[in-house]
């Protein structure tokens, strides 16, 4: 009876110790305080190929269990529901990944864009709203011999014709999925639940980074052209988040700079991005910070 007690001790000393190494090993890098902290790209990307369709797909990310969405736009203490609403164009998909804030207004979250590029081909990118990352976030999936690296290399595309959603997206018999709910409207199955702070969200997310990446090309250059005049903001959001959007975009790194003496001197470089009627214009400013005579 003794042994027996000990050995439960013992393996109750062990999860603990094992989940507390966990957990410190997924430490969650500083929050940028945007609501993108909030929302897993590379998840929404793994739901999209374990789905067997769009429908079974929107009710994935809208699932409590796979740890996909922490979203609370509007601050009501509830997380916001999903919705999945696909345009299309010729051999395009673009998958819209949409909120509703309120009656009035909805918020587009991401969108995945689905090209096929040959008889058994497709590529796929899930690309992150400027109003809720900061700025466009591109996240694909990860080739296997990628997926040990720390980025993938823009030259390197996964097909992923072989995804049962893909596959079902581009059967003749398919038709559009553009979800049903809103608002007050919401499936019978859906279960609102509480969000949680980004530090406990984070080892949750986290694993999905194994298998897609963060890459810095735009693939899917047809499909983002079907998504462009559907894009949906809300004035809401836009505002409720505005200082920390403008924190985010204007950055700043400390950095070891050679003087025309040959010395060297810490100095700041300042880039801000601005959105203007014209686009995005960068502008980039460096200030050398010299030592007081003494």
């Amino acid at each position: 009876m003794r042994l027996t007690y000990k050995v439960f001790i013992a393996a109750a000393f062990y999860m603990i110790t094992t989940q507390a190494t966990l957990a410190q090993t997924l430490a969650a890098p500083d929050s940028t305080g945007l609501p993108g902290d909030n929302f897993s790209l590379e998840g929404a990307l793994a739901m999209f190929k374990k789905a067997g369709s769009p429908e079974e797909f929107e009710k994935l990310i809208n699932t409590e269990d796979n740890k996909v969405n922490n979203l609370d736009l509007n601050g009501d203490g509830e997380i916001d529901y999903i919705k999945v609403i696909d345009k299309k164009e010729e051999g395009a998909h673009a998958f819209i990944l949409q909120a509703a804030v309120s009656e009035t207004e909805n918020q587009d979250i991401a969108v995945i864009e689905l090209e096929k590029t040959g008889k058994d081909e497709a590529v796929v990118q899930i690309v992150g709203d400027e109003d809720i990352y900061g700025d466009q976030v591109f996240v694909e999936p990860a080739s296997e011999k990628t997926q040990t690296k720390t980025s993938t290399p823009a030259n390197v595309a996964v097909n992923v014709w072989a995804w049962p959603s893909v596959r079902y997206v581009y059967a003749p018999s398919y038709v559009l999925w553009v979800s049903p709910w809103r608002w007050t409207v919401r499936p019978a199955w859906y279960r609102p639940w509480r969000p949680v702070r980004y530090h406990v969200f984070y080892p949750y997310r986290a694993p999905y980074g194994n298998h897609y990446a963060v890459v810095h090309t735009h693939r899917s250059v047809h499909a983002h052209r079907v998504y462009t005049p559907y894009r949906t903001t809300s004035v809401t959001v836009r505002t409720r988040n505005e200082a920390s959007v403008t924190r985010y975009r204007t950055t700043r790194t400390t950095k070891t700079a050679a003087s025309p003496h040959g010395k060297h001197v810490k100095a700041t470089k300042k880039t801000t991005t601005v959105h203007g009627k014209r686009g995005k214009a960068t502008k980039s400013t460096t200030v050398v910070r010299k030592k007081r005579r003494q």
